[in-house]
């Protein structure tokens, strides 16, 4: 395994610089077998909203933010920033802040329509995973590059960008044996000011990591088929 230790820097503007890519390649045999395990696996993944308070190995929840940030971005301009939230004191600032958003949103902010859909997963505005779970990860996306000096550089694709590295996240955070909620209390600016982020950051979700709780109960939902979500041509 080789893991790059150069710092990136912006490279808006400079020449293709292409490197030799030579993975090597597994036999169809091994193919069809890894598949069908992390098939297997990832149909095991249940979004969590019970979290047992046990610590975390912490590694584990790094070396998946690592994961996450090999993610696809448009024009490789990596638009995303995770904050690893342990603090007891910070993730209760940041439940009070949410259970006041989504009070209000519960309260008729989200509409007849949008409170029938939630109504299947048991969801309401007490958040109690924001504190119960031992630790955050909350991704804001870098909407531009901003340098020391206050110059800006657009970024590109951001919102796909750091979708794709979420769900990277989430399946790592999944494969090393933890559990995970995306939450997205609306909206989210309180995040930025809890977490003292810069003005080009923009909250994107707030990620409880850790493991079930002993009473924990999932919904009882029922995933698409494979012919339903593909097409062949």
């Amino acid at each position: 395994m080789v893991i790059s230790t150069r710092r990136w820097t912006p490279t808006h503007g400079d020449p293709y610089r292409p490197v030799p890519y030579r993975p090597d390649r597994i036999s169809p045999t091994q193919s069809l077998s890894r598949a069908a395990e992390l098939r297997a696996r990832m149909d095991e993944r249940r979004t969590v909203r019970q979290f047992a308070p046990d610590p975390v190995p912490l590694q584990a929840v790094r070396d998946a933010i690592a994961c996450a940030a090999t993610a696809p971005s448009g024009a490789h301009q990596q638009p995303w920033t995770f904050v690893l939230v342990r603090d007891a004191a910070v993730r209760r600032r940041i439940r009070e802040a949410a259970e006041d958003e989504e009070r209000v949103s519960y309260d008729g902010r989200l509409g007849d329509e949008w409170l029938a859909a939630l109504r299947p997963l048991g969801t309401d505005e007490v958040k109690p995973h924001l504190t119960d779970a031992p630790a955050l990860i909350v991704v804001f996306q870098q909407r531009y590059w901003l340098g020391e000096d206050g110059t800006k550089r657009k970024h590109y694709y951001v919102d796909e960008s750091v979708g794709i590295a979420v769900g990277m996240l989430l399946s790592a955070l999944h494969l090393s044996g933890l559990a995970a909620l995306v939450h997205t209390p609306s909206p989210m600016r309180f995040l930025s000011e809890v977490l003292g982020r810069p003005a080009n950051e923009k909250a994107f979700a707030v990620i409880p990591v850790g493991y079930p709780a002993p009473d924990c109960e999932v919904p009882d939902l029922v995933r698409k088929s494979l012919d339903q979500v593909m097409t062949e041509v």
